[in-house]
């Protein structure tokens, strides 16, 4: 969804931890036909992957309630909206200077006029 929302960038590095969905041989072609470069964290080194560490103890925090979802279609639906709308929209970030990432991507994007890059 990012990939399409950006244009189909090139040079896109896509990180993960170790998960089998991960590393299954699905995953990693559809990756290769998107032409992204796969950064794997080390085994059990949750440093590795901490912005990702970090966003799941804001979604748990911040939107999932303490008694779960109802169903599965529930979870799925108010977890995309979290993602799509409140996190990336609304919630400003103090990595990005107060703005959402949403916001900062633009910015950069003005300002590079180009995709960002991790590597």
């Amino acid at each position: 969804m990012a990939w399409e929302l950006r244009g189909h960038p090139k040079q896109v590095m896509f990180h993960s931890d170790q998960g089998s969905h991960y590393t299954s041989r699905q995953y990693r072609q559809a990756l290769w036909r998107y032409q992204m470069t796969q950064s794997i964290s080390r085994r059990g080194n949750c440093w590795d992957n901490s912005p990702m560490e970090r966003f799941f103890r804001s979604l748990k925090t911040e939107w999932v309630p303490t008694t779960g979802y109802q169903s599965f279609s529930t979870a799925q639906s108010a977890i995309i909206r979290y993602i799509t709308h409140y996190y990336s929209d609304i919630r400003p970030h103090w990595y990005n200077g107060g703005l959402t990432p949403n916001e900062s991507e633009r910015l950069f994007r003005e300002q590079s006029g180009r995709v960002a890059n991790f590597s």
